[in-house]
């Protein structure tokens, strides 16, 4: 098998990918613009042949790498990057070298917030009102529906990037005034906490790995205001959660895939769907469904890819969380401090890369505990401020 992983080097901590295919004897073949010398030696060890491009957006560049890999290698069988930053492009080469898996034409629906919305519809999926909007008064009509706030943010964009909350005509009347050139698609205001379904779809669309996750703030508002961030995997996932997410790895006829579903959970127990992503969530947390199941989920990923199997089992002994700080804050408590109190429980700690910082913090710390408040007590201590 000839598995192309695009960008295998970014994120850090996605090397696992594809050391874990090359001991099953897959020829994986590294992709992207990272001088060889610079990737860790684990992923010069697992990879078969790596091709730097000088420039990985030039769609040009990737074409002529993935005929010299074909031309080398035969057939190309799989092409992944587990990037959202990457989805159009890995749809577009495998629908130009005739590759399984999403192709171009699958991409609006997944990378569109108003397509997404067209299929929670279809679904029954309770989803926010909104639509997209091109003109201040197309945005008024809107809020004559639904009232203010609003939110504002790309049709299609990653993460909370460029997304606004517009309180008043006031706020509406300056985006528009300096809105970005990029279209947008407005919704109501919810109220609620992010939940996710996360997981691993195999080759017959079977979800063989679900896993849930509860934040303490929206994204819009970690980076927009700089707020702490945490969020923690749960041990149990609510039925009407998990039934939800069943239901729109379904419609999305996902194979071989990871998966990553946000809803929020309103006040009064209710969830509205947020938006999907097809990709694992960001940051730490492939390591966090690790640490949470003592599993290797980038092995299983592996065994699914080349045996269309899933063989550990996911019992969820442990809560999982990230915390998040800010290089800019002061906390009570230092790095040092923090692990020496509480060596047990943190399983693994890093300064986050740059392009993540402003959703996860500039450090991450990775906490387990069987038990919730002692999860909560470890998050109180790491993010207590003077």
């Amino acid at each position: 098998m000839n598995y192309i992983h695009f960008s295998p080097h970014f994120p850090p901590n996605y090397y696992p990918f594809s050391a874990n295919l090359r001991c099953m004897g897959v020829n994986v073949l590294g992709l992207a613009d990272a001088p060889y010398h610079e990737l860790r030696p684990e992923l010069q060890t697992a990879l078969t042949e790596y091709y730097r491009l000088s420039d990985a957006h030039s769609y040009d560049e990737k074409v002529r790498a993935l005929g010299y890999f074909t031309h080398r290698y035969g057939k190309i069988d799989r092409l992944e990057s587990h990037n959202e930053y990457w989805l159009e492009s890995d749809a577009q080469l495998r629908t130009d070298f005739n590759i399984p898996g999403y192709h171009i034409e699958d991409m609006a629906r997944i990378k569109h917030k108003s397509e997404m919305k067209k299929v929670f519809i279809q679904e029954g999926i309770p989803v926010a009102r909104g639509r997209v909007a091109h003109t201040l008064e197309e945005a008024l009509t809107l809020v004559d529906e639904v009232g203010f706030p609003l939110i504002a943010k790309p049709d299609s964009g990653v993460g909370a990037s460029l997304t606004y909350k517009l309180s008043d005509r006031a706020q509406l009347e300056g985006f528009f005034a300096d809105k970005p050139p990029l279209n947008y698609i407005f919704e109501e205001f919810i109220q609620g906490t992010i939940e996710t379904f996360d997981g691993l779809t195999d080759q017959n669309g079977e979800v063989v790995f679900s896993s849930s996750m509860r934040f303490n703030e929206g994204i819009m508002d970690l980076v927009n205001d700089g707020l702490d961030i945490w969020y923690y995997t749960v041990r149990d996932i609510p039925t009407d959660l998990e039934a939800a997410g069943r239901k729109l790895a379904a419609a999305y006829r996902l194979r071989e895939r990871f998966f990553h579903f946000e809803f929020f959970r309103q006040p009064d127990g209710s969830l509205t769907m947020l938006e999907v992503n097809m990709r694992p969530p960001g940051g730490l947390t492939a390591d966090m469904y690790n640490y949470a199941n003592d599993i290797d989920i980038y092995r299983e990923y592996a065994n699914v890819v080349v045996n269309n199997m899933f063989e550990a089992k996911v019992t969820r002994p442990y809560f999982c969380a990230y915390i998040g700080r800010r290089a800019h804050k002061v906390y009570r408590h230092t790095h040092d401090e923090a692990l020496s109190a509480l060596r047990p429980q943190i399983v693994h700690h890093e300064a986050m890369s740059g392009v993540f910082a402003p959703a996860l913090g500039d450090y991450g710390y990775v906490v387990r505990s069987p038990d919730l408040e002692e999860i909560t007590h470890i998050t109180e201590y790491l993010l207590e401020m003077p």
